[in-house]
């Protein structure tokens, strides 16, 4: 088998194909057509033909970065043009803010539970200014979890969590660890898994609730 791989590699060579070109066609690695091939001279046309072959590539994927670059660029100024419509946010809108993202977010079933789970330490930053500046919740009243995989480091996960939410390690119940059959890419994009906040307090999961059917009420009818 590896004699008539070798013989394969040699007659493409001899017709003038780069390594590269060799390997693509063949799948041989490279090493192999390498070693095959290495005693072929290759004429000076067909040096050049390689050699001009590899400066279009080179040149094609200069435009191609080129043309990501740009893209790239004009995609940042639509967002930078946006980040001017707001210069501050106000206790009201967080409370929009929040009563929002709880709607979606936010656990709705147990009535004496207020819960909020999210992988986004953005969004456990703003529920919890949500948390402790509209709805008043003491630092001591929340509990946390953490829903992770089994390649986690649970300490580093912990204290990552811990710092973005500002809940002490030890108002943490114990972090659940995954499977790990979950795939490769969910975990990695996944890399702190999910954040889960609780508050006990039937009368705040009540108030939200409220807060919740009237902006809903509001927006819906347009009123």
């Amino acid at each position: 088998m590896k004699l008539v791989e070798k013989e394969e590699a040699r007659a493409l060579r001899k017709k003038g194909y780069s390594m590269n070109q060799i390997v693509e066609k063949t799948s041989f690695t490279k090493s192999s057509v390498s070693l095959w091939v290495r005693d072929i001279v290759l004429t000076k046309a067909q040096k050049k033909k390689i050699s001009k072959r590899g400066r279009s590539m080179a040149s094609v994927e200069k435009r191609r970065i080129n043309r990501l670059f740009n893209e790239n660029e004009k995609r940042q100024i639509i967002i930078d043009n946006a980040k001017k419509d707001f210069t501050k946010i106000s206790l009201d809108e967080l409370k929009i803010i929040g009563i929002i993202l709880y709607l979606g977010e936010g656990g709705k079933t147990s009535r004496g539970m207020v819960r909020l789970a999210n992988s986004d330490p953005a969004v456990i930053k703003i529920m919890m200014r949500f948390f402790r500046e509209i709805c008043g919740v003491l630092d001591n009243k929340f509990r946390a979890s953490i829903h992770t995989f089994a390649h986690a480091d649970i300490e580093k996960t912990e204290k990552y969590w811990s710092e973005i939410s500002r809940i002490p390690r030890k108002q943490f119940f114990k972090t659940y660890i995954k499977p790990s059959s979950a795939s490769l890419q969910k975990r990695n994009t996944l890399p702190f898994g999910t954040f889960d906040i609780y508050v006990c307090d039937t009368k705040l999961f009540l108030t939200i609730m409220g807060w919740i059917e009237k902006i809903k009420e509001l927006t819906i009818n347009g009123r």
